[in-house]
């Protein structure tokens, strides 16, 4: 298995990071999109953790796959408003910039192997992909998977923060667990992760993932990252997403966990729902006990296994 790191340039000068878990000989690509808060690497190939790698189970069944980091996230370039000393600067990284970092990493890979890319986005990483879909100059791909959607969330979501946020915030460690922990259901919360009350060391791979990338914050346990993802979700709280489903025009997989609060199921059918493309080609599904993390969960496996099967029909039905 191939394992590398790229930099590819974007738009405003930006390099972006890519991630790649590849096999010899691909017969087909995937390239994943994070989500709001947590870069590439640390959701889908954290350190340490081969056994919770998305990226490496995707190699292990034959596919060239590929984690990209947004701007400002991971190991990408930070847009300049993140280090600017002005807080009243817009926020950077909203969707339309986030999906030209996703369509230039789509690129790169097509002209890398020349074969079909599949796109999976989860949580606000879903709304840049279906932003980047229904583009006038979409690129092509194969199919794409809305993981953990967030659409038109409630506005329950976004109490407590700001209608006019900054340019960015910072999450501690202890705020990263603790948000993960309240979703389960399991006693103690680390046993969905596959750990004990003493002993959690896929958060742990997870979090040194992030703290060792461009998001760690010096002299401090936490990471930053940038606030663009909140004013899209303020506007998709405000019934004005940045896209719609509708105009999605190839194969769609929607997904979630069954105890996910962020990807409600009213929101996740919402999206299903307003899909035009043919019966056979919107799939929805549900990984029961998986969270808005089920990726790096117990039950990632049949999360694993019902993305692979969506996106091998795809490819039996295309023949």
């Amino acid at each position: 298995m191939q394992t590398d790191t790229h930099r590819i340039q974007s738009t405003d000068g930006i390099t972006i990071s890519l991630r790649e878990r590849s096999p010899t000989d691909p017969d087909s690509a995937v390239v994943f999109v994070h989500g709001a808060t947590y870069a590439g690497r640390a959701v889908f190939d954290p350190r340490g953790a081969p056994e919770h790698s998305w990226l490496v189970w995707s190699a292990d069944a034959g596919r060239a796959a590929f984690a990209v980091d947004i701007r400002g996230y991971g190991d990408s370039d930070r847009p300049p408003a993140m280090d600017a000393e002005d807080d009243g600067q817009a926020p950077p990284a909203r969707a339309p910039e986030a999906a030209a970092d996703v369509a230039v990493a789509i690129e790169a890979v097509r002209e890398r192997f020349g074969c079909p890319v599949h796109l999976v986005g989860t949580s606000w990483g879903t709304m840049i992909a279906g932003r980047l879909l229904t583009a006038a100059d979409a690129p092509e791909v194969a199919s794409v998977t809305l993981y953990a959607p967030v659409f038109e969330p409630d506005p329950s979501l976004l109490e407590g923060m700001r209608t006019d946020p900054p340019p960015t915030r910072t999450v501690s460690r202890t705020e990263a667990r603790s948000r993960w922990n309240e979703q389960v259901h399991t006693d103690p919360p680390a046993a969905i992760r596959g750990g004990t009350a003493d002993s959690d060391p896929v958060f742990e791979a997870f979090w040194a993932s992030l703290a060792a990338s461009g998001q760690g914050v010096e002299g401090r346990d936490a990471i930053v990252a940038p606030n663009g993802t909140l004013a899209d979700l303020a506007d998709g709280s405000a019934g004005d997403p940045p896209y719609d489903p509708g105009a999605i025009d190839v194969p769609t997989l929607v997904v979630r966990g069954s105890l996910d609060p962020t990807a409600t199921r009213a929101d996740a059918l919402s999206v299903y729902d307003r899909l035009a493309v043919s019966d056979d080609e919107a799939v929805y599904a549900e990984i029961d006990g998986g969270t808005h993390f089920v990726h790096l969960e117990r039950r990632r496996r049949a999360l694993y296994e019902t993305v692979e099967a969506f996106q091998s029909g795809v490819r039996e039905r295309t023949r």
